[in-house]
């Protein structure tokens, strides 16, 4: 069965990144052989729709679940009606959600479980409301928002120029 991971990274010691549709990679894992292959994200600095395109592609690939930390409204819909079991939640390193998952530890979303717009910053789910219905941030809660949404972007702009190097190199 396949199994897509939202990552920070690009292997089994990555991070699963927050966020679903703007996360920074997708470990695609066979969860009986533990083989995997890593694919960028191509929708992570789309300016609309960056769920429904990210839920497109990971369907595409073949996935049968999505483990991820936060799914929005559309992307879930996208997922579910492709057939694909959505679980958020999930904040370990992709081999540790895997293996969770198989134990049985890691139970199916029946909803998404942050409002649309969550990866861009300015809504956050509070404690106890209902997931998917927006609540207005503090101005406390949306500077740690801005502040960890900058630090993910540094990193993805390191990770970005790390690739343009890679590429230059081999071309001369």
């Amino acid at each position: 069965m396949k199994v897509a991971v939202s990552s920070t990274g690009q292997d089994l010691n990555a991070l699963v990144d927050a966020r679903f549709g703007r996360c920074q990679y997708f470990v695609i894992v066979d969860s009986e052989t533990m083989e995997f292959e890593a694919v960028a994200n191509p929708s992570l600095a789309a300016m609309h729709g960056a769920g429904i395109q990210t839920a497109q592609m990971v369907a595409s690939k073949g996935a049968t679940v999505v483990l991820t930390g936060n799914c929005g409204p559309n992307a879930f819909q996208t997922l579910s009606a492709a057939g694909v079991q959505v679980i958020v939640g999930v904040s370990e390193t992709v081999k540790d959600a895997i293996e969770k998952y198989k134990r049985g530890e890691l139970q199916a979303s029946s909803q998404p479980s942050v409002p649309g717009h969550f990866g861009t910053g300015g809504m956050s789910p509070t404690p106890g409301s209902t997931p998917g219905a927006p609540s207005p941030m503090t101005k406390g809660q949306e500077l740690e928002s801005l502040k960890g949404e900058a630090q993910a972007l540094g990193q993805q702009l390191d990770q970005i120029n790390k690739r343009i190097k890679e590429l230059q190199k081999k071309k001369s």
